[in-house]
């Protein structure tokens, strides 16, 4: 049974800093499969669908907030991954944290491994090093997927988790 799926990029930031695995371990721990993954470095154009075609970035917040953000993610590649799981994309999301790393709890991921302010960003006009980016509802997430993967990059298997979680289906004997 195929169960929700959710896109997470680990951002230049995290990659960069070397705790990929580390933090990606926590959405294993959790029990979320891993159906896609792949290492890129999108071009502004790809960017540009992301944040401004799906995530209305501009208008939400304005134009300079999206070229920092933009030039950020330029900065070096990112490693995207689709996961899967019972409700993933609301789980991944409480998972991760505030998108302010500075409000963001501890035991969020945000809240364990970054701690930059929205106001500190400003002051220095540079990007918020937050780590991941998560989608942020089912809808946003199966746009996003479709942006970032194709079909056949991703996968469908069982985990060992799933044998828990999810009901067999019976078979009578005759």
């Amino acid at each position: 049974m195929k169960q929700e799926r959710t896109l997470i990029i680990f951002k230049p930031d995290s990659v960069q800093r070397g705790i990929v695995g580390e933090i990606l371990s926590r959405f294993e721990k959790a029990g979320f499969k891993i159906v896609g993954a792949k290492m890129l470095k999108p071009d502004y154009d790809h960017y540009y669908h992301h944040y401004e075609t799906i995530g209305k970035m501009i208008s939400r917040h304005n134009q300079k907030i999206f070229d920092i953000t933009l030039e950020m993610m330029s900065e070096g590649p990112v490693l995207a991954l689709v996961l899967e799981g019972v409700e993933a994309v609301s789980f991944v999301k409480r998972m991760v944290g505030a998108t302010e790393s500075k409000s963001a709890l501890p035991g969020t991921i945000r809240g364990d491994y970054s701690h930059m302010s929205f106001a500190h960003a400003d002051r220095e006009e540079v990007g918020l090093p937050n780590l991941l980016h998560a989608s942020g509802d089912p809808e946003e997430a199966k746009v996003e997927i479709a942006h970032w993967f194709s079909e056949n990059e991703l996968f469908d298997y069982e985990t060992a988790h799933e044998r828990f979680t999810q009901k067999k289906k019976h078979h009578k004997r005759s």
